[in-house]
């Protein structure tokens, strides 16, 4: 089980991605804005990240985040150039918010197992 946080501003699909997690096992917590992610991140072990609505800088959102947090970013399908900008800014995984609706559970859990163990 991975300890998740996701900034989903987008509250009928943050209730969906909540409900995904959680059936999968994990513990999430859902929030709204980068402010909320700088205050509860600490000891998470994925952050999980919606830039579909072009609300959210992604590049921001990594800035000063704790080491060993995995990050994984979502985003529309037609919009590459957020693909391309999430990438850039260091986010683990970048997917389509379509995968991310289908596998998010799975994602997560690959990103969790993948975390470097506390103090390397």
């Amino acid at each position: 089980m991975a300890s998740v946080l996701a900034l989903v501003p987008d509250l009928l699909f943050g209730s969906k991605v909540q409900s995904m997690m959680a059936g999968a096992g994990h513990e999430v917590e859902l929030v709204g804005t980068v402010a909320a992610v700088r205050e509860r991140v600490a000891g998470r072990d994925v952050l999980v990240v919606d830039l579909t609505t072009g609300d959210v800088d992604g590049a921001a959102v990594l800035s000063g985040l704790p080491a060993g947090v995995r990050t994984l970013a979502f985003y529309s399908h037609v919009e590459a150039e957020v693909r391309a900008g999430a990438l850039a800014a260091g986010f683990d995984l970048v997917v389509p918010r379509s995968r991310m609706a289908r596998e998010g559970g799975d994602l997560v859990s690959g990103l969790a197992q993948s975390r470097p163990p506390a103090g390397t």
